[in-house]
């Protein structure tokens, strides 16, 4: 519409200026003629922006449409709710590829067993499989071959509110709410007193500078966290998983990009959140790998080694090369 707004005005100025040449026609009458052709040309120019507008309009549609006709996922059976669960995971045999791929398989048949209150790392490049492990194990997506247990149920047979009532995340990059840093901590468990939420941050070492904050507690954060530093949504993070109390911890180690202060504030932190739950941490620092119970080396899909840091290190295979690359 553009380029015949701009055709049609060099035309009818090109013609017009021949014609005053000639004596035709005045100048005036080209000036009417240009403002005229304009005023007619308008009306168009308003249709194809609403035509913009319903092509917009018709794409939001079609995803709305395309998540109200989403399946429901399958959830499990109610589980006996006198049962206390304790935190054994087992992953048998366990194979996954994200819808559409066809043979790309994201895992392929890794099996292992992490005991109650043990801390496994999981090791490798990126791309190697170590968040979908986590990812399943929460079940955001469901395996689509084998097996994975918690406490020897399947967790196929858990209902997932209560499967994730029973995990708490600590992610590289920790989403916060619009609201209170009250509010914030209390979304680990919703219930929980004020007296509880301070307990927390006291103990995921949040409570000090939480204090410097213009309104302490009663602080309203920004939803982007601009507020405060990445070292400090990581404490908030963390005081949230501590008033979950969880059984089964998913930790995507945290602490690059932020400074040693505050690196030794986390590390401590998350060492008491840890203590007496199943922990499974993507390992970028060989101080996490040291401290962990057992190490799982993936690579392209595949559990390719697991062992204490120790036995890895006497085995020389790649976690060795790794550390001797100084890729960890």
């Amino acid at each position: 519409m553009n380029f015949l707004n701009n055709a049609s005005f060099a035309i009818v100025a090109g013609v017009g200026g021949i014609l005053a040449l000639n004596g035709s026609v005045s100048i005036g009458v080209i000036v009417i003629f240009t403002e005229y052709a304009r005023q007619f040309t308008r009306p168009l120019n308003d249709l194809a922006n609403q035509f913009n507008t319903v092509l917009s309009a018709i794409a939001g549609a079609e995803r709305v449409f395309a998540v109200m006709e989403e399946t429901e996922e399958k959830d499990g059976q109610v589980l006996n709710a006198e049962k206390e669960l304790q935190g054994y995971v087992e992953f048998d045999k366990v194979s996954f590829k994200y819808e559409g791929a066809e043979e790309d398989w994201t895992i392929r048949d890794v099996s292992f067993s992490v005991g109650i209150g043990q801390t496994a790392a999981l090791v490798g490049a990126t791309g190697a499989g170590k968040t979908t492990i986590m990812q399943l194990l929460a079940r955001f997506y469901d395996a689509n071959e084998g097996e994975i247990r918690l406490d020897g149920t399947p967790i196929a047979s858990m209902p997932r509110e209560t499967l994730r009532k029973q995990i708490a995340f600590v992610l590289q990059d920790p989403f916060l709410f619009e609201a209170s840093v009250y509010e914030n901590i209390r979304y680990g468990r919703l219930d929980a007193t004020d007296e509880e939420v301070r307990a927390a941050a006291e103990k995921a070492n949040a409570h000090e500078f939480i204090g410097k904050l213009p309104d302490g507690y009663e602080t309203i954060l920004k939803g982007d966290g601009s507020m405060i530093s990445q070292g400090q949504k990581q404490l908030l993070s963390i005081a949230r998983a501590l008033i979950a109390d969880p059984v089964i911890l998913l930790l995507d180690e945290a602490t690059s990009s932020i400074d040693t202060v505050t690196e030794l504030k986390i590390q401590e932190a998350l060492e008491r959140l840890m203590v007496g739950r199943t922990s499974f941490v993507i390992a970028h620092r060989l101080n996490t790998v040291r401290k962990a119970d057992v190490v799982f080396v993936m690579e392209m899909g595949q559990l390719v080694e697991s062992g204490t840091q120790q036995q890895l290190l006497e085995k020389g295979g790649i976690y060795a090369n790794m550390l001797a690359d100084a890729k960890l």
